[in-house]
């Protein structure tokens, strides 16, 4: 495709190619409801021409099927001058290179009948606690192999596997019904479901959901807080994440907008974007065959820079940083985060809590999502069950913890961050953006902050 693309007239063309495999057991409530295999297998291509993109894809790899999806993305770039705009790829050297994700058991070879005995005694240890009327589990086991190659030269291919188990707990108590969500996932191969206990798993799921039906809702107000490894990179990833992405900055949508240099948190805070952390997603290269290296978007409180892609550094400044992310062949590279979290600090976790006298210690295991607005910084995110702090310990439990206000002032708000980092991926979720998903990972160490607002 790249030699044939000589005769169309092209200044650049960039080709990925992608087989992808999903697979996913549910059992719910004792009952097999899903076994299911998904396959993508395709092409897709980029060019530039005068300056404007035209992108196509196909899973059709006949040969007369790809010399047309040229002929279709020239067309779609030469249609684009009435009302696209110009294109300007940053220059940077050939890259090529051949990677995998780190396994040493090939899911792809299991038995399903040991598969989907995992699935069952997870199922049988989130039913074992009294209280609860209802557990559904799941089993994720995800294969990604993408090509990427250029007319410059470039020639890339990754391999990633994840996998991951998940479950869904219901208890009540009286009149309350409360639910709980917990899953775990590794870049990995079947060795990781091996050498967990998914039994004891499931029962501590069912166990907290059973404990926050039976505790009371906080009450409203401002609160110093707590904030575990979970919900600080639920918060980092969401609420400050997306303002870094460079495409979101470009448009003006971004509370970040023209603040390079500024300082936009706690000097105790350094954020990073990290396509090969431990716990993380698997993101040596993005899809635009850039090598993804580690990004400090924010250093010691000061703004740095912002996530790009090999075009936004035209408008913004700066340099590719491997944030071209795309779902699949069919889809357009975005800018996209990989692993969002925050460095630790020298606090001992135990530390955080001395100093307050009446608080919450906020925990992110079983939190429901919430709503953000990039370009004002305002986010409201309701967590899992947390717990009261009182004069330095740790007490009650209380459900129903949501946490509103805006994410500067909640970052500028923190004087303590502990040793500990746990960063997170998951195989049954992701980032949503422009009606893509992708693959991420978030955390951070324990964060104590000095006021949060808090709705029952």
């Amino acid at each position: 495709m790249l030699e044939k693309s000589v005769s169309h007239g092209v200044d650049f063309i960039d080709v990925r190619g992608q087989y992808y495999r999903y697979e996913l057991i549910v059992v719910d409530n004792g009952v097999l409801r899903e076994y299911s295999v998904s396959v993508k297998l395709g092409i897709g291509i980029r060019v530039l021409v005068d300056g404007f993109e035209g992108y196509a894809s196909t899973n059709d790899l006949v040969t007369g099927s790809l010399d047309k999806l040229i002929d279709r993305a020239v067309s779609i770039a030469r249609a684009s001058r009435l009302r696209g705009k110009r294109v300007s790829l940053y220059e940077r050297g050939v890259v090529r290179d051949k990677v995998v994700s780190r396994y040493s058991k090939d899911f792809l070879n299991i038995d399903p009948d040991e598969k989907l005995a995992v699935v069952m005694d997870a199922y049988r240890g989130g039913r074992s606690v009294d209280g609860v009327v209802s557990v559904m589990a799941r089993l994720g086991l995800e294969y990604d192999h993408r090509i990427y190659a250029s007319s410059k030269g470039d020639h890339v291919e990754v391999t990633t596997r994840l996998v991951g188990l998940g479950v869904y707990s219901v208890a009540r108590h009286g009149d309350v019904m409360e639910s709980i969500w917990d899953s775990r996932s590794m870049v990995a191969g079947w060795e990781y479901i091996g050498v967990r206990d998914w039994y004891e798993f499931a029962r501590d799921v069912s166990r907290l959901a059973v404990e926050a039906s039976k505790a009371p809702v906080v009450k409203p107000g401002v609160y110093q807080a707590v904030l575990d490894n979970e919900i600080v990179g639920l918060m980092l990833h969401e609420a400050f994440g997306h303002a870094t992405e460079a495409d979101i900055v470009e448009s003006r949508d971004s509370v970040l907008y023209g603040r390079i240099g500024e300082k936009v948190a706690s000097e105790l805070v350094t954020i990073v974007d990290d396509g090969l952390v431990e716990g993380g997603y698997y993101v040596p290269y993005d899809d635009e065959g850039t090598r993804k290296r580690r990004v400090a978007t924010v250093e010691n409180g000061v703004l740095k820079t912002y996530l790009h892609s090999r075009s936004t550094p035209s408008t913004l400044g700066g340099e590719p940083t491997g944030n071209a992310r795309a779902m699949d062949y069919q889809s357009i590279p975005l800018v996209r985060q990989t692993n969002t979290y925050m460095l630790p600090g020298d606090y001992g976790v135990e530390e955080l809590f001395e100093d307050i006298r009446y608080g919450l210690y906020i925990r992110g295991r079983g939190a429901k999502g919430g709503e953000v607005s990039t370009s004002t910084g305002t986010f409201t995110f309701t967590a899992g069950p947390s717990y009261i702090i009182e004069n330095g310990e740790v007490k009650g439990l209380v459900r129903g913890v949501m946490l509103s206000g805006n994410i500067l002032e909640t970052l500028k708000g923190v004087d303590a961050v502990a040793r500990d980092l746990k960063v997170r991926t998951s195989v049954f979720g992701g980032c949503g953006k422009g009606g893509q998903l992708v693959r991420v990972g978030d955390g951070g160490p324990h964060v104590r902050v000095k006021a949060i607002t808090i709705g029952g």
